[in-house]
């Protein structure tokens, strides 16, 4: 059964095509190429997606769950994919997407194909990546209703598997075990069918330990209630340009000397004159709001309610600044 799809992304998929097209030189190449790698990291998760669901989303042994990103005690992991079975084992799936091929060494190091230097170049082992991830996730199941057999709570097992695309190569080493690598569209045959066969034929108190069908989609429910979604960031090298002020979602935010006030109708003003007109520009000791009208400048602080977290980031956009409050938009014009 299928507890959640992916996020959706397209709002920050755009924000990039739009820098790309409208950015010049060096910054408009690398805008290109993070598109181009945000959008291969999304068709690999979409192809393991694809695979997972059409064997399990309509099993009632099986509950699935994608996107799943969790905060707890200062720790956060983004897990791609999430299977749970009957025994409330979590296999965990780390979705990798490889142009060309993957190489692996004796020593677990992974390296990727660099069709552009022609070359091998390192990356992060996900396997270490998935392994983050799986401590983060047992703290959270450790905060869930579970249920309790033979007067013992039911602790989930978890199991770490990287996806790699079908079309991709794997150049395995000859000791390291790389039986956690699989290709995406050996889900059901390398993970799921072996993994639960050897759970049906081991010991009574794996027996002892299975639920039914409703207590797995509870328990799956109510681990999907913890995800913390968040927009993808822009990276910083990108904009150059104006900044935007994201208020918090009661849309309360003021600078260091006018009183906390609805930035829809306040917003930002000048500290000497009042005056709301002017440019959100950038100096030596950060953001600053300099007024059209007595040409001073008031530093941007923000303090708000507790709880909340306004924040000033750059984005791409026309030379006048934005405030962005409760889903309003207020234009200060730049000075000349």
């Amino acid at each position: 059964m299928l507890i959640k799809k992916a996020d959706e992304h397209s709002e920050e998929l755009a924000q990039l095509e739009r820098a790309a097209a409208t950015l010049k030189g060096e910054a408009a190449r690398r805008a290109e190429k993070e598109l181009r790698v945000r959008k291969a990291g999304m068709q690999g998760e979409a192809e393991s997606a694809y695979q997972i669901d059409f064997h399990f989303q309509q099993s009632p042994n099986r509950a699935v769950v994608h996107d799943l990103r969790l905060e707890h005690n200062g720790r956060v992991a983004q897990i791609d994919h999430l299977i749970m079975n009957r025994w409330l084992d979590c296999y965990v799936l780390e979705s990798k997407h490889f142009n060309a091929s993957v190489k692996i060494t004796e020593q677990g190091e992974f390296l990727r194909w660099n069709d552009y230097k022609r070359t091998y170049e390192g990356m992060e082992s996900p396997l270490e990546q998935n392994e983050r991830h799986i401590a983060v996730l047992k703290d959270v199941l450790k905060t869930l209703d579970l249920p309790v057999r033979l007067g013992m709570r039911i602790t989930p097992a978890c199991h770490s598997f990287v996806l790699v695309s079908s079309k991709s190569r794997i150049d395995r080493p000859k000791k390291f075990d790389t039986s956690r690598i699989i290709k995406a569209d050996q889900i059901k045959t390398s993970i799921l069918n072996d993994i639960d066969k050897e759970s049906t034929l081991t010991t009574l108190a794996s027996m002892a330990k299975i639920v039914s069908s409703e207590t797995m989609q509870d328990v799956a429910e109510q681990l999907a209630a913890q995800h913390r979604p968040v927009r993808w960031p822009l990276p910083e090298w990108l904009v150059e340009t104006s900044p935007v002020v994201d208020v918090c979602p009661q849309g309360y935010a003021r600078t260091t000397s006018t009183p906390m006030q609805p930035a829809a109708h306040q917003g930002l003003g000048c500290k000497k004159c009042g005056n709301n007109n002017g440019a959100i520009l950038y100096g030596k000791y950060g953001y600053y709001f300099k007024c059209s009208a007595c040409d001073s400048n008031t530093a941007i602080r923000f303090t708000c309610q507790p709880g909340h977290s306004p924040k000033l980031r750059k984005k791409a956009t026309s030379s006048s600044a934005i405030v962005r409050s409760a889903g309003r938009e207020k234009y200060f014009d730049n000075a000349s």
